[in-house]
């Protein structure tokens, strides 16, 4: 059984940071492009960013400069570093695992940005 448990969202303010972390079990983590999406109310879920398998991330416009994507293989873990928030960061976190045509989702974690 495959699952992605996020965890370290919270209220903080702008101009404030925080770190989600991802632990994935039930897959060979190493093997899969990991990711974090986010969907705010009324709006699609979007990607903020991801990470091969062999370490190259990518981040949307909208975070590139504020957030750092990294993944410890050893602890199956995938996090998101989070810096200079603002208002507009607000939303629900998803980390994401896919590989070839596979893919899975976790729950879900609430982010809002708000002093």
């Amino acid at each position: 059984q495959v699952q992605l448990v996020e965890s370290g969202g919270g209220l903080v303010q702008p101009g404030g940071s925080l770190r989600l972390s991802c632990a994935a079990s039930g897959i060979s983590f190493s093997w899969y492009t990991m990711g974090w999406y986010r969907q705010a109310p009324g709006k699609q879920r979007e990607l903020v960013a991801d990470i091969s398998s062999g370490g190259s991330p990518n981040y949307s416009d909208s975070v590139k400069g504020r957030f750092t994507i990294s993944r410890d293989n050893a602890k199956n873990t995938v996090f998101l570093e989070m810096n200079s928030l603002k208002s507009e960061d607000t939303a629900v976190y998803y980390c994401n695992a896919r590989r070839s045509i596979r893919q899975y989702w976790g729950q879900g974690t609430q982010v809002t940005v708000s002093s």
